[in-house]
């Protein structure tokens, strides 16, 4: 992989690290320094002329930092001659602003990724994205990758043959459906109502629960008060046990903590698409890496092979 050159910013450099160890490529450097007005500097201190450049950067706190940080990587890439410029982002924040609910709202989702385009990426690739019409926000093409195998092998190690899997909520309910089939187990879901970013309530959850294992599943854990909630539901229904997984651990305002907490629950499953500080870690927390996933898929994406094709693969036992 001659032609392929991977660059971090300073979001998540561990991941950009494992991906590159997996495809058997150096990590280029990356410099990035701040002007005395506080501006941004970006260098990519490596070749990029005719090359395959990657660039790898979820959007994690602070976001605007490392969006600008981005936008910047995708300049100096375009400005170096670089024969094609893919952002690999595992984690796109600004996907929840991905409808207009209330007059006069922004869609952070759609002007973002407009402005990575307008930076100079050719192509994005993405890890569960908070909604599928997020997809359609990009005018360049989207390889969008899930973690549902990735989860569904380590669950495979527990015995399965009474588990529910449960979504917080009716959206998240397509993709908890499709874990479902993936292990064999049957799915349910939650009556949510939304009245601010950390004010849920969930009035029912639909679906077989009682005396059974439960998987509580959603895309992102950002303050954990939906989790909370349905776990408040799901007691009332007396389940025999209870795990919970996301893809995204953004775990914000002490949400691991409050959820580790949580007598009940034996388990916290997410992945390393977004970083979790040592210093915040549970006993209960299990992180599963993606850099196998994301290397694949740089790999497939050079050399002009299918992404889709990685999905068609039962999980590993």
């Amino acid at each position: 992989m001659r032609d392929i050159a991977v660059f971090s910013g300073s979001a998540h450099p561990e991941l950009a690290a494992e991906v590159c160890a997996h495809l058997g490529v150096p990590l280029s450097p990356t410099r990035v320094s701040r002007f005395a007005n506080d501006c941004l500097e970006v260098q990519l201190q490596a070749n990029c002329r005719e090359r395959d450049v990657f660039l790898v950067q979820p959007l994690v706190k602070p976001v605007q930092e490392h969006l600008v940080e981005l936008l910047l990587m995708c300049d100096a890439a375009r400005g170096a001659s670089a024969r094609r410029i893919t952002v690999v982002m595992p984690h796109y924040s600004y996907a929840r602003s991905d409808k207009k609910d209330a007059p006069r709202i922004s869609l952070g989702g759609r002007l973002v990724a407009d402005l990575m385009v307008a930076a100079g990426a050719s192509r994005v690739l993405a890890m569960t994205l908070h909604s599928p019409q997020v997809h359609g926000f990009f005018s360049v093409p989207v390889d969008h990758l899930h973690a549902l195998r990735e989860l569904a092998a380590h669950f495979q190690r527990h015995d399965l043959s009474r588990t529910t899997v449960v979504s917080p909520d009716l959206g998240n309910a397509k993709e908890a459906a499709a874990f479902a089939r993936l292990i064999g187990a049957q799915v349910a879901a939650g009556a949510k109502q939304r009245f601010a970013d950390d004010r849920v309530s969930i009035s029912d959850v639909i679906g077989e629960v009682t005396d059974r294992d439960v998987i509580v599943l959603d895309d992102e854990i950002a303050k954990g008060s939906t989790v909370l909630e349905l776990l408040d539901r799901l007691r009332e229904l007396k389940p025999r046990s209870i795990r919970v997984a996301c893809t995204h651990g953004l775990f914000a305002a002490g949400a691991l903590k409050r959820i580790g907490e949580q007598p009940d629950v034996l388990e916290i499953v997410c992945t390393n698409t977004v970083p979790v500080p040592e210093e915040e870690r549970t006993e209960k927390l299990r992180i599963l890496s993606i850099a196998p996933a994301l290397a694949e898929a740089v790999r497939r994406i050079h050399n002009g092979e299918s992404v889709s094709a990685l999905f068609d693969a039962r999980p590993s036992e």
